[in-house]
């Protein structure tokens, strides 16, 4: 497997959504990156790309350049809070709505500096998510508070009460034109439906800020 490859590799197990994300992240053209994908013209991963990936990343070169090792230079597994947030390992329908208060003692934490700004982290199950986000996928989180400024066509987990029968999703969310509702989506083509709740049924919110794959930490 060549540099090339393994960068590939990299980008598809990061917890950017696109490679885009990915190649804003580090300071680099997307076009630049695709062009070291494709191996262009015998392109390979150039010393400066290297630095950038080990600088704000964390990658290890050696698993880049040999595939020896773990893809980053310290794990992201820590034992305790200062190392990161929280992974809980339960079904999202199965949570405390208020993650950082969990009376579920979380398996760990994870520490990677994207995304410590986090609640907590939380394992996907089902596939009405995917291809976006499938089984196994673990996704970042974070708790919005003021439900009136929303990223329309983003993924959240939502909480509900009584009211909408205590539901608890993980979907798109879409714009209603009543302000005082939302719409539910999935991102599987199969799942075609669409559901409607009110903003007041909301217990809490957390919009995904990202995924991480299980092998990479």
């Amino acid at each position: 497997m060549t540099e090339n490859e393994r960068l590939k590799i990299l980008i598809k197990n990061s917890p950017y959504k696109t490679q885009k994300e990915f190649s804003e992240k580090i300071g680099m053209q997307s076009g630049s990156i695709s062009d070291v994908l494709r191996a262009k013209n015998g392109l390979g991963v150039s010393k400066m790309l290297k630095q950038k990936l080990e600088r704000i990343l964390n990658v290890n070169i050696k698993w880049l350049e040999t595939g020896e090792g773990t893809p980053y230079n310290t794990s992201l597994i820590s034992n305790n809070f200062e190392g990161g947030v929280p992974m809980y390992t339960i079904n999202i329908q199965e949570a405390n709505p208020d993650l950082s208060m969990n009376e579920v003692h979380p398996e760990y934490f994870i520490n990677f500096k994207p995304f410590n700004d986090c609640t907590a982290y939380l394992p996907v199950f089902g596939n009405t998510m995917s291809p976006k986000y499938i089984a196994g996928d673990i996704i970042a989180v974070k708790e919005i508070n003021n439900f009136n400024v929303l990223q329309w066509g983003e993924a959240y987990v939502i909480f509900t009460d009584h009211r909408t029968n205590n539901l608890k999703l993980l979907k798109l969310i879409h714009e209603h034109p009543d302000s005082s509702k939302i719409i539910l989506k999935s991102s599987n083509p199969n799942y075609k439906g669409e559901m409607i709740i009110n903003k007041e049924n909301i217990t809490s919110l957390y919009i995904v800020k990202g995924k991480i794959s299980r092998n990479f930490i």
